[in-house]
């Protein structure tokens, strides 16, 4: 039997991946391993969106490549957006490694190994399944997990100026929804409660077996407009069980009449909405092939408000793109300002392979581009915390996951706008997968700690636990 261990570089799609990656290995009579020092094969799951993954990569190998000379036999695989990205140069730049192997050929790794550990040559198999889209699906096992990541497309057409998607994932390719829909069944049968559905473009679902019927507000003459919100309320009609429907990454154009309409009517969608922008300047905007204005971005944030009044609302933003300027910069601080977010994901720009931008200047100083992030998050940090506080003496529905990691007696979850809550003294009842009401009692940098109401209390079974038993100290004779 193969011992294997797989590490994971990157978001959310990668750790999806990575859950891919070890059902192949495992159906193929491997053996799991969590110390990469007991495995015989070796899967680093990579990212290349930003530059600093590439850097962790290499030290990975590097590392990899003093173990590999104890042991001759250890097979070095490198998966993921970088293999795909670099294929041959990664053999030629890090001899350790053994096979390269792009997401859309997971299903082939076993034989790869196979092949390389009899005593075949290094390989290269970074080729995409366009012409017949193949979406792995691990199996389901009762775990225990409230929540779970759910695929529903693969690739990207957006081919914004900085992003390097569109060439390690190919073009949009979209799962069958029966798929989907079939998958969530069985993940809720075994506990699972939420669901977050992914994509590079989530939003611009397209089924293409053609069986959604179109939603309500979903115009066909609009050229943002997509199945999405179809998607979405044929999950909910047929995982009644199913009790949350988040998703991640949607892109701002998608966000069409007949999506904000599904979180109106919709009891399963969270009042949270996680809205990439990049950056608060129009010239920026279209510099980064954005396909959306300032004004636009604003206008249908506000259009979701009113359709779904305390909605809250996140992003990515991107700071010192080539030509960005102090006056651009501080148009992405307006904008975050005026939006509201209450998070954001900030990042330096660097120049990614392949990239139409990589032929623009990167003429924005490395100490610029520090300072304006910097400045970035004092302003996030500064927004949560006025929403976090806000919050304190309501009340609030969350979603347990699990215990705190900190304290044993709490419980963590997240509330249907996605703060992070940890509930005091709740080692006493059952919670899990369940949605509680909290009173929230104090807010801290970046969550907040709540208490059940004496109703949800009420409501929740009991944990049985065995009676402590006093220990009475052992008397022996008098001296």
């Amino acid at each position: 039997m193969t011992r294997f261990a797989v590490t994971t570089f990157g978001c959310q799609m990668n750790e999806h991946d990575s859950d891919r990656l070890t059902t192949v290995l495992a159906r193929a009579n491997g053996e799991a391993v969590q110390d990469p020092a007991d495995a015989d094969v070796i899967v680093l799951n990579t990212c290349s969106v930003r530059e600093k993954a590439e850097h962790k990569l290499r030290s990975e190998v590097g590392r990899l490549s003093l173990l590999k000379r104890q042991r001759p036999d250890l097979t070095v695989v490198v998966a993921g957006c970088m293999a795909q990205q670099e294929g041959d140069k990664i053999l030629k730049s890090m001899p350790a490694v053994d096979i390269v192997i792009g997401p859309d050929n997971i299903v082939e790794l076993p034989e790869l190994i196979a092949q390389v550990r009899l005593g075949g040559p290094p390989v290269v198999r970074t080729v995409f399944d366009v012409d017949a889209p193949q979406f792995l699906t691990a199996p389901v096992v009762a775990d225990g997990r409230a929540t779970a990541y759910i695929t529903t497309m693969k690739g990207c057409n957006e081919r914004c100026s900085f992003c390097v998607v569109p060439y390690t994932r190919g073009p949009e390719r979209y799962r069958p929804s029966d798929q989907i829909v079939d998958e969530i069944v069985r993940r809720v049968e075994t506990g699972v409660r939420e669901v977050t559905l992914l994509g590079q473009t989530v939003n611009s679902y397209r089924d293409p077996l053609g069986l959604l019927s179109p939603a309500p507000n979903a115009s066909p003459d609009d050229p943002d407009e997509s199945e999405f919100a179809a998607l979405i309320r044929a999950i909910a009609a047929r995982v009644p069980d199913l009790l949350r429907i988040r998703y991640v990454s949607p892109h701002p154009r998608h966000l069409t009449p007949s999506l904000m309409l599904a979180h109106r009517e919709l009891s399963v969608m969270p009042r949270h909405v996680h809205l990439p922008v990049q950056s608060g300047s129009n010239r920026m905007l279209k510099r980064m092939i954005r396909r959306h204005t300032r004004e636009e971005y604003i206008d249908r944030v506000a259009r979701l408000r009113q359709s779904v009044p305390g909605i809250t609302v996140s992003t990515d933003i991107i700071v010192g793109f080539c030509g960005e300027t102090d006056e651009d910069f501080e148009q992405t601080l307006s904008l975050v300002e005026e939006v509201g977010h209450t998070g954001l994901f900030g990042f330096k720009y660097s120049v990614r392979p392949n990239t139409p931008a990589r032929k623009m200047d990167d003429d924005v100083p490395e100490s610029v581009k520090s300072e304006r992030l910097q400045r970035l998050f004092a302003l996030s940090e500064r927004l949560l915390g006025q929403h976090l506080r806000g919050l304190v003496g309501s009340r609030q529905k969350v979603l347990v996951e699990g215990p705190s990691k900190t304290n044993p007696n709490n419980a963590t979850g997240r509330s249907e706008h996605n703060e992070i809550v940890h509930i005091e003294r709740a080692e006493h009842v059952e919670m899990v997968g369940s949605i509680v009401e909290v009173e929230i009692v104090e807010p801290f940098k970046h969550s907040l700690l709540g208490r059940l109401t004496q109703e949800a209390e009420a409501r929740l079974p009991r944990r049985s636990v065995e009676p402590s038993r006093r220990k009475l100290p052992l008397l022996g004779p008098k001296s």
